[in-house]
């Protein structure tokens, strides 16, 4: 009998021998690693910005104390779309159930205090999925349609409720709610950023080095400012509320059946999954983190008040699309839409400018990317993009304020048009189910 000799078959555990492999090879195995990298190489981008475009506070601490502060409420309703769409109920109504959020956490807040106001927003959100859920799971209705509904009614209602209950009392009005006698508390890290140890006011290293202005190292700094520093306890409960996500849905049996539904639900049903009530409990819990984006609003400044929520539940859902519904990608574009958001508001023209900077470096390494792909159309749209933004940066010495105000919408626009190329949605988003069915 004669044996068939295979040919050795190459390992793919196998690290590549050549530095830059290797790099690769470590990149794609850990995403913490991953993530830290891109991370520092979008601050390398920001530190040449900073310098070119002379705007020294673009990589300051405040304002990237503002800008992870900014990120929270788009964060939750970011978060609060991939709960609902991974069951497969598409939200568009973010923004209402944002708006019925503010309108609860405005009214517990000011009855019983801020911590009362984050439950209450909490309740007022999960009122809307649950509704959302009750119109599109069991009553079929379109789920786009549901969500648009949702959006028109929250306003009008928070209204209603604003004059039988707030008019009247205290500083009460129609569009307001009273203020709240208390704030929520703020943390700062001791011995890095200057935070108190038993009530000892401790040195703050991160802060001097990031006034130092010294190329990328102060810009680092300034980063690591923006999460030690004057963080609220609503943005640190945002920000923990992304790896525990991760870890329900990935590594949790309740997360794998609520990600099941949203892929197949006959199949999830012929394993004896209960389709209908996991649907039900991820659009309600998708209202709920919406409420808590609310509540965020709310406690920010100690009170309700009307068009507060500002779009920013369509930001959430940009950033739930542009993330792949996931929560370190959602986290990702919160942080990217803040950023700009916090450009406008703090510092006016001149880093908004260098922004054009950083575009011209971002869409020349995506033309390069999609050249390396043999993507040639894309590749050549995108090296005219970079063009562009290259020779507004170097012709411009004053922004249009116009260009200001819209920079934000402008930065969630283009960030979805070129991300669109490598999404993966949930295959059963936006697909009605009813029982029996086998697609």
């Amino acid at each position: 009998m004669s044996a068939t000799v295979l040919p050795p078959q190459p390992s793919i555990e196998m690290a590549p021998d050549s530095a830059i492999g290797r790099l690769k090879y470590l990149m794609a195995s850990n995403a913490i690693l991953r993530a830290t990298v891109l991370c520092l190489g979008f601050i390398w981008v920001l530190a040449v910005a900073r310098v070119l475009a002379d705007a020294p506070d673009m990589t300051s601490g405040p304002t990237f104390i503002a800008a992870v502060g900014a990120t929270s409420p788009i964060l939750l309703a970011g978060l609060a779309a991939m709960y609902s769409e991974r069951v497969g109920v598409v939200n568009i109504g973010l923004e209402g159930m944002m708006v019925l959020g503010t309108w609860f956490a405005g009214w517990a807040g000011w009855q019983y205090g801020p911590w009362a106001a984050l439950i209450g927003g909490a309740f007022g959100g999960s009122l809307g999925g649950l509704l959302h859920a009750l119109a599109t799971v069991t009553f079929g209705v379109d789920q786009v349609v549901s969500g648009i509904a949702i959006n028109l009614i929250a306003p009008g209602v928070t209204r209603f409720l604003s004059s039988e209950v707030f008019v009247g009392n205290g500083d009460g009005t129609i569009t307001q709610s009273p203020t709240m006698a208390d704030s929520i508390g703020r943390f700062t890290m001791p011995f890095t950023s200057g935070g108190n140890f038993f009530g000892w006011h401790t040195p703050n290293p991160l802060g001097w080095i990031s006034e130092q202005r010294w190329f990328f190292i102060s810009d680092t700094a300034g980063f690591l400012v923006g999460f030690t520093t004057d963080m609220a306890y609503t943005t640190m409960l945002a920000l923990l509320l992304v790896p525990a996500s991760v870890y329900v849905l990935w590594h949790m049996r309740f997360g794998l059946r609520l990600r099941s539904i949203g892929e197949k639900p006959s199949a999830a049903d012929s394993l004896g999954v209960a389709v209908y009530k996991m649907k039900y409990i991820g659009v309600t819990i998708s209202g709920a983190l919406c409420g808590l984006g609310g509540a965020w609003l709310v406690l920010d400044v100690r009170a309700y008040n009307q068009d507060q929520v500002a779009g920013r539940g369509f930001q959430g859902l940009a950033a739930t699309i542009f993330g792949n519904w996931r929560p370190v990608g959602i986290l990702t574009g919160s942080g990217l839409f803040a950023y700009s958001q916090a450009l406008t508001q703090r510092l006016g023209t001149n880093p908004v400018r260098a922004l054009f900077l950083v575009a011209f470096f971002a869409f020349l390494v995506l033309a390069i990317n999609a050249l390396r792909r043999h993507r040639f159309p894309s590749a050549a749209t995108l090296a005219i993009v970079a063009a562009g933004a290259l020779l507004y940066f170097t012709s411009t010495t004053k922004i249009d304020s116009r260009i200001v105000f819209i920079t934000p919408y402008v930065v969630t626009l283009v960030v979805l048009t070129f991300s669109s190329q490598r999404l993966r949605p949930p295959a059963a988003e936006g697909k009605p189910w009813r029982k029996g069915e086998t697609g």
